[in-house]
């Protein structure tokens, strides 16, 4: 009897590390985890190490206008690097777009979401510029609806201004948001994502946080069945 309770104890013990909680799921969000591992550098930093016998970039912070330039630098000074390990808040737009295109210039490099790295916004389009994408099981390939109306004060003021400026700043919002869908569309066609991954689902989360019923989440965390979908991993390990 005492030695078939210290088994019941072990395979107890051995449950529990086993079954250990995953990360907590964000309430407002609840495909994406609550706290995203995406780095708490303030520029995304990019860092060559060994992993293995392979030469791996690390791109780990929020995407800045000055990132194309300095991801060429390295990739010109390290030509045999084979992957970039992405995690990163996003950033600035058109520079992840910049980024995208700059590593698909280079054929065969691989770029990877590891697992429980966080890759939104700004972010995806970096990592689509790989012409071979892993997203590990349990890596956040995270995405949003793009906003132009983030300058809340902005707003304020052409309210108070009166009806003409904020018909004038909308129209101009309308432009850029036609502009930059449009360079979204192109961007999927040229690195072989599928288009609907912006209708499906990039397109029809809120850009807003607001009130009303039914789903009210703004950011959205693809599955590993829907990374393969849409394409947007094409390397499965």
């Amino acid at each position: 009897m005492h030695s078939r309770f210290r088994l019941l104890l072990g395979l107890a013990a051995a449950a529990l590390l086993c079954g250990q909680s995953p990360a907590p799921m964000d309430p407002a969000n609840p495909t994406c985890p609550q706290a995203p591992d995406w780095s708490n550098n303030k520029t995304m930093a990019l860092k060559v190490v060994k992993k293995g016998d392979a030469k791996v970039l690390l791109a780990e912070g929020p995407v800045d206008q000055t990132l194309p330039d300095r991801l060429k630098q390295a990739l010109t000074d390290n030509p045999d690097i084979s992957e970039i390990w992405l995690r990163s808040p996003g950033g600035n737009a058109r520079a992840g777009n910049a980024a995208g295109r700059l590593i698909r210039s280079t054929p065969g490099l691989v770029t990877r979401i590891p697992a429980g790295w966080t890759c939104f916004s700004a972010c995806n389009f970096v990592f689509m510029g790989g012409q071979l994408r892993v997203v590990e099981p349990g890596g956040n390939f995270m995405v949003h609806m793009f906003t132009m109306t983030g300058d809340r004060a902005a707003i304020d003021q052409s309210v108070a201004l009166g009806t003409d400026t904020t018909v004038e700043l909308i129209g101009d919002i309308e432009q850029e948001s036609a502009l930059l869908a449009s360079e979204d569309n192109d961007f999927l066609i040229r690195m072989g994502v599928s288009r609907k991954l912006l209708t499906d689902i990039m397109y029809k989360q809120k850009a807003v946080a607001g009130g009303g019923g039914g789903d009210q989440s703004t950011r959205r965390c693809l599955t590993q069945d829907e990374v393969f979908k849409y394409n947007v991993a094409n390397v499965q390990e």
